[in-house]
């Protein structure tokens, strides 16, 4: 508000110097045209005069005059009727002087007797003797022929006298008009003209002075958006980072004055691609909108929210007294239903501050902890984390490794391990599934939670979904080339079962690889088939038609319907672990898992437990008739050779293949 009569005066300015640049070129314009207009009637004076002339000579005086030249002397005859001739025109002001010339340019006849016998000190007559006519302004009594004071301005006019017939030239008039009668009529037409001019270049300078302030609004109009743009988010008219990085450095310098206080936050939404990718990007920015106008509405004055970028808010907060509560309610803000293209869609953010209480850190600092608090959150699967420096390793490692993440997937640097399933009636191995690692080479073997994360938010989930699915088929035709015919199980993000092409690539790379389709399992989150039922239903319908095997994974997690259960495609439900685990400990869990293993065999599927730490609980899952078990007490992931080779041994059951911690993260893939 402050700066619009600041704007509004050099609005007013500029529209002056519009209206003065187009003055200008107008009056240069009318000045141009009039000089010329003048010129041009100047010729008109002269044009007029020389025909009176013409008429002077052709009707007045080569009438009396013979063939003979002029050289010879006017006779007597001839000299009398020109006097009467001329002192008449004289008299009547018809006429203000007249001279006859030889073709030397010699005067032999003037009708007040001025320069007789005097030959030509200029180049008009001689001219005139050659045949041209010649004619310009002046004034009386101004030629070197005359004497006295100049007279009347006049139009001089030199002509050459062409008598009988043929026509012989026989000398030269020289005749002075009156100008005054000739510039009164020429004056007049010019008079007239230039008040048209007039009226023509100010309808031409308001036409012009319209079109400039049309332009000048269209300017300031362009002028509003451009700033407008350079400081705000055009998809969600939200401050962009520059213009929230202003108000954050406003906010930091009035800290440590009377306990003034600044909360930086940053917002990250939480599987935001995943609409993007299900629904398309119309609907995710419908989404943003709708976020970003909730947002705004809640921001008490002196507040800031602003899109950082992409799923991403940055909020600063003046003198909150309790952050925490505040940051809290907007994240409650975000997480309420939003309703999109028919569709109830909701979020829900992973939200990073810090709180500066004087103006000593710069807000790059600031910014920086925010974000740090903010990957931590994520990685804790915590809604909101203020920033303490126990957590800068969720920074700079976290975007080192995404950086080499890129790179590993080219250079060969993840690898799988397998761990294996067993079948509860026979013990054999009937199943391994998958798991990513990541051998880095200078941080070791990486841990799916490490680094899958962040492949998540780089977009490069679906390179390493391909990756793990080549990687397990190649591997499938090593475990039938030694022998085990067993299936491998690969885990498949969210993102990945609702690509409508995901189908078709891995039934084609089945086909290519040669192997049987129903060696292959695909395991599915609940929380992945709830994205988006309708696309996820087709993608495992085509692959279930194919023979590809799909699996349930953490089972129990979720809020899979009965209604959805039974309606895909599914071949084996997997209870998760937080279930199996303390089976013989808690009555609640046990139950679970009793009405898992009913509901599965009843719906005609394999129930798989995973999880199994000891032998207690292995032993009542056999009671229980649970068809698949998967535990650190089996096996723990190995990798393939290891397993290839423990399985040519013949051991497995109540064997570590590889010693490793007694909890294993759940990867999104792999």
């Amino acid at each position: 508000m402050l700066g619009r009569p600041a704007t509004r005066r050099s609005a007013t300015r500029l529209l002056l110097s519009y209206a003065l640049m187009t003055l200008v070129p107008v009056l240069l314009l009318g000045v141009g045209l009039g000089l010329s207009f003048r010129g041009i009637s100047q010729q008109r004076g002269l044009n007029e005069g020389t025909r009176q002339a013409l008429l002077v000579a052709q009707t007045a005086v080569e009438p009396q005059l013979d063939r003979r030249p002029l050289t010879d002397q006017l006779s007597g005859r001839e000299r009398g009727v020109l006097t009467r001739l001329v002192r008449t025109a004289v008299a009547d002001r018809e006429v203000l002087r007249l001279r006859l010339r030889d073709l030397s340019g010699r005067v032999v006849f003037s009708e007040n007797s001025t320069g007789l016998g005097r030959s030509a000190d200029d180049d008009e007559a001689l001219r005139a003797a050659a045949g041209h006519v010649v004619a310009r302004l002046t004034h009386l009594n101004t030629d070197g022929n005359d004497s006295g004071p100049a007279g009347a301005p006049a139009v001089e006019v030199y002509l050459p006298l062409n008598v009988g017939k043929p026509a012989r030239r026989v000398g030269v008039l020289e005749v002075y008009l009156p100008y005054g009668p000739i510039a009164a009529d020429v004056n007049a037409g010019l008079h007239a003209i230039y008040l048209d001019l007039a009226l023509g270049l100010a309808g031409l300078f308001v036409v012009l002075f319209a079109i400039t302030l049309s332009v000048s609004r269209r300017l300031r109009r362009e002028l509003a958006v451009n700033a407008f743009l350079a400081e705000h988010d055009t998809l969600s008219e939200l401050p962009n980072r520059v213009l929230f990085m202003q108000r954050a450095r406003e906010a930091v310098d009035r800290t440590g004055r009377a306990g003034r206080t600044a909360t930086l936050a940053i917002l990250d939404l939480d599987h935001f691609k995943d609409i993007n990718d299900t629904l398309g990007h119309p609907s995710g920015d419908a989404l943003l909108r709708e976020l970003a106008r909730r947002l705004s509405a809640s921001m008490r004055d002196g507040d800031t929210v602003a899109r950082l970028g992409g799923d991403e808010f940055g909020v600063v907060l003046r003198d909150a007294g309790d952050p925490t509560t505040a940051l809290l309610r907007l994240s409650e803000l975000i997480s309420t239903e939003i309703d999109v293209s028919g569709l109830r869609l909701s979020v829900s953010p992973s939200v990073g501050y810090v709180t500066a209480t004087d103006r000593s850190a710069s807000v790059e600092t600031l910014m920086q902890q925010a974000d740090v608090a903010m990957y931590a959150a994520k990685a804790q699967h915590s809604l909101l984390t203020e920033y303490r420096p126990g957590l800068d390793h969720y920074n700079a490692g976290d975007l080192e490794l995404a950086a080499d993440l890129r790179r590993a997937i080219s250079d060969g640097e993840l690898v799988l391990h397998y761990q294996p399933q067993i079948d509860l009636r026979s013990d054999a191995v009937v199943a391994a599934e998958a798991l990513i690692r990541w051998q880095h080479p200078t941080q070791g073997l990486l841990p799916p939670g490490r680094f899958l994360p962040m492949a998540e938010q780089a977009d490069l989930i679906d390179r390493v979904t391909d990756w793990v699915l080549a990687r397990a088929l190649a591997d499938i035709e090593r475990f039938n080339r030694a022998g085990h015919r067993i299936s491998v199980a690969v885990n498949v993000s969210a993102r990945s079962i609702v690509r409508p092409e995901f189908a078709g690539q891995v039934i084609q790379a089945v086909r290519e690889a040669g192997l049987s389709a129903d060696q292959l399992v695909v395991e599915v989150t609940e929380t992945s088939l709830l994205t988006d039922p309708p696309r996820a239903r087709a993608v495992l319908a085509e692959l279930s038609a194919a023979g590809v095997r799909i699996s349930v994974d953490d089972f129990g997690q979720g809020q899979t319907s009965l209604g959805h259960l039974s309606d895909l495609p599914i071949d084996e439900l997997k209870i998760d672990r937080s279930f199996v685990t303390d089976l013989n400990s808690n009555p609640g869990h046990a139950a679970i898992v009793r009405s898992v293993v009913e509901l599965g065999h009843n719906l005609a599927m394999r129930v798989v437990a995973e999880g199994i730490e000891d032998e207690a609980v292995l032993t009542v899952l056999r009671e229980l008739g649970c068809d698949l078990a998967q535990g650190f007490h089996l096996a723990r992931p190995a990798p393939l050779e290891a397993l290839l080779e423990t399985l040519g041994n013949g051991s497995l059951v109540n064997s570590c293949v590889i010693p490793g911690p007694l909890t294993e993260a759940r990867p999104p893939v792999g």
